[in-house]
């Protein structure tokens, strides 16, 4: 354990060229000084930031001048990203912790109405597109116990406006960010958007979402398929994610179709546990394995590699033992909307068992959080108590057993399919399209319902997107010894 001490010890006093350190006054600039050293040491792409690099400052005076430049931590911590909103698209600063820790729960305030924004007409760039371009919206499910649910509000809704007003890309957020609205609804027909004089208003409230939103089994022939749509890996449901599959497991279930179409994301222990669900014949082998900058995969990969290493397992946190399908197949739904933990699923499970993907392309997300408090370790004790500022930034990447993390442009379908407005179905039911597409490929009966094509509309935003922190893969803790490193230099 003293080696592993003294090694982080120099780790981090080489990263800091501090001259006079009886004369270090890092009060100056708190919140300041918090982001640039936690970045400086935990950032992924640390050694791609000039203003980050270990050298950059030869004393604390000098990084006090630094940071004194900047007019609010905001635009500190902006400055720092690497590419932000094309490379670095997630990592994030909150000036109040505790609402950053209940979205990473799925703790937010909704009014139950999950909602998907397309473009009504697709836009020249969909990179870069022009502004006041007309979007239009439908509901992708309605959580229960909410205003949403209360109100009638059904999946396959449409609405045109908001309070009357038509909704564009330039005005969307500042319409749909309101605590009460009014959707204007219209009917849908083969991509014809009529308004039909009908109108809902919905009011928000703070609501902690279930993520398992539905299990399902149904008997075709030999064929016992289990269904759960699962919408967020948070790990306070973990004990419910894992009651769900005893479930199907007592049914005894030989295939599943695990519905992520607007799951974007959360807990990398959780998305283990998922995995370890679905099989449960790998128990102790790799599973991810997390790759952090060069400076702390350095440390870790000579001193505790074990530690980068997520394994599948038969235990919850808790020890409460997991239930297992052992599987040798899983059918996976997806849209664009399908991201971070859930293509880490996707990802690690391929090397093990065939992953059949059906929909959309997944949004590419193959990088990882942590959160970040000011505290002497970076950890939520001893937090200071001058302020709730915490970040949440990305600091790792992960890979499968066969090495393989490069999915920064999605993860394409094995079968591609598009969500139909004039046919979204009965989630969980068999004749839902894009279940009834999976039992169709699991009994080989062909590809069931309709055969026209949906008309497919460029996707914009959605519930998810539109919050922040709503796509995020995130580890609870630091990996085994880095918190013993800034513990010793107290």
């Amino acid at each position: 354990m003293k080696k592993i001490w003294i090694s982080l010890l120099l780790l981090i006093t080489g990263s800091f060229v501090w001259q006079g350190c009886e004369d270090m006054d890092d009060t100056a600039v708190p919140v300041n000084d918090f982001i640039w050293k936690g970045l400086n040491l935990y950032y992924l792409w640390q050694q791609e930031v000039p203003n980050l690099a270990d050298d950059r400052f030869a004393n604390q005076g000098e990084l006090n001048s630094f940071l004194e430049s900047y007019p609010n931590p905001e635009a500190l911590f902006h400055s720092l990203l690497y590419q932000p909103g094309t490379v670095d698209r997630w990592s994030v600063l909150f000036s109040d912790f505790t609402v950053l820790e209940n979205l990473l729960q799925g703790v937010s305030t909704s009014n139950g109405a999950d909602l998907g924004l397309v473009y009504v007409t697709p836009p020249a760039d969909p990179d870069n597109p022009a502004p006041d371009l007309p979007i239009f919206g439908y509901v992708r499910y309605v959580m229960p116990n909410t205003d949403a649910a209360d109100k009638g509000v059904q999946r396959g809704d449409i609405f045109y406006a908001v309070n009357g007003t038509t909704l564009t890309n330039s005005n969307y957020s500042s319409l749909l960010g309101q605590e009460t609205y009014t959707l204007n609804l219209a009917d849908y027909n083969s991509g014809a958007i009529t308004p039909n004089g009908q109108e809902v208003t919905l009011t928000k409230s703070q609501y902690a979402e279930d993520p398992v939103y539905r299990t399902n089994v149904v008997t075709r022939g030999s064929h016992t398929i289990g269904y759960l749509m699962y919408n967020g890996f948070y790990s306070n449901y973990d004990n419910q994610l894992n009651a769900a599959f005893g479930e199907l497991a007592s049914q005894n279930v030989n295939e599943l179709v695990l519905d992520l179409r607007y799951n974007s994301g959360g807990s990398v222990r959780t998305a283990t546990y998922l995995g370890s669900m679905i099989t449960g014949q790998f128990n102790g082998q790799l599973f991810a394995k997390q790759q952090w900058n060069s400076k702390l995969q350095a440390y870790y990969e000579s001193e505790n590699p074990q530690s980068l290493i997520n394994r599948f397992t038969d235990k919850l946190s808790n020890n409460q033992p997991i239930n297992s399908l052992n599987l040798n197949r899983v059918y996976i739904l997806t849209t664009s909307s399908t991201a971070s933990a859930s293509e880490l699923v996707i990802n690690c499970l391929k090397p093990y068992i065939d992953v059949v993907v059906i929909g959309g392309t997944t949004t590419g997300k193959n990088v990882g959080s942590v959160t970040l408090y000011d505290s002497p370790d970076f950890s939520r004790r001893n937090v200071n108590g001058s302020h709730k500022y915490a970040m949440q930034p990305i600091v790792l990447k992960t890979v499968n057993n066969d090495g393989y993390g490069d999915y920064f442009e999605g993860i394409p379908p094995t079968m591609e399919m598009h969500e139909d407005l004039d046919n979204m179905g009965v989630l969980g039911e068999p004749t839902e399209p894009f279940f009834a597409a999976a039992i169709a490929d699991i009994t080989g009966s062909g590809r069931p319902g309709r055969f026209s094509r949906p008309d497919i509309f460029t996707q914009f935003k959605d519930t998810k997107s539109m919050r922040r922190m709503g796509d995020e893969m995130y580890i609870e803790e630091m990996p085994e010894g880095s918190l013993l490193l800034l513990k010793d230099l107290q």
